[in-house]
């Protein structure tokens, strides 16, 4: 079972390497149609977490994630990545994903972001914590609200009614 645990976070990282490395292939060799439709790579994102608030007070709750993420950013505003951070009860996790972003209010600062992906690391004896973890994977749901200026930005992410996160990050 140990050797199966060790995989998974592999398997995730080798994974997000694979569609970063297809994005950069596929932005190489794109048609002027398809670089019109959007699929061009716009840059690189890379976040960490600054402040989570849990709504309950649990005393296995950590509010420290230490988040590092990176995510691949296309012209037509979808993006993928990859969070690697301390989940609520401090296990390592992991959170492969892909989303997209939506302009607030017409303006070119603030934004909606709704990513969906594959969460893991929620173990033994957390492991109920979050729906559908049956395999040690769960599919997971994050919309956040953002604003960014020039190559900075801030995120508040909704984790569901468990917490609040904000990140600030750069884009490359």
């Amino acid at each position: 079972m140990p050797a199966q645990n060790l995989s998974l976070p592999h398997l995730f990282f080798c994974c997000c390497l694979v569609l970063a490395s297809m994005a950069l292939s596929a932005d190489e060799s794109v048609s002027d149609s398809e670089a019109e439709n959007g699929w061009k790579i716009a840059g690189w994102n890379i976040q960490t977490s600054l402040y989570t608030h849990h709504w309950s007070s649990d005393p296995d709750h950590t509010n420290h994630q230490r988040l590092i993420g990176p995510e691949l950013v296309f012209k037509n505003d979808f993006l993928v990545g990859l969070a690697i951070f301390r989940n609520s009860f401090d296990q390592p996790s992991q959170y492969l994903y892909i989303g997209k972003t939506w302009p607030l209010f017409h303006s070119d600062y603030f934004y909606f972001k709704l990513t969906g992906g594959l969460l893991h690391g929620y173990k033994d004896p957390f492991e109920d914590k979050i729906p559908l973890n049956g395999l040690g994977v769960a599919p997971a749901i994050l919309p956040s609200f953002g604003v960014r200026y020039k190559h900075m930005m801030m995120e508040l992410q909704i984790a569901g009614a468990a917490a609040i996160t904000v990140t600030a990050g750069l884009r490359f």
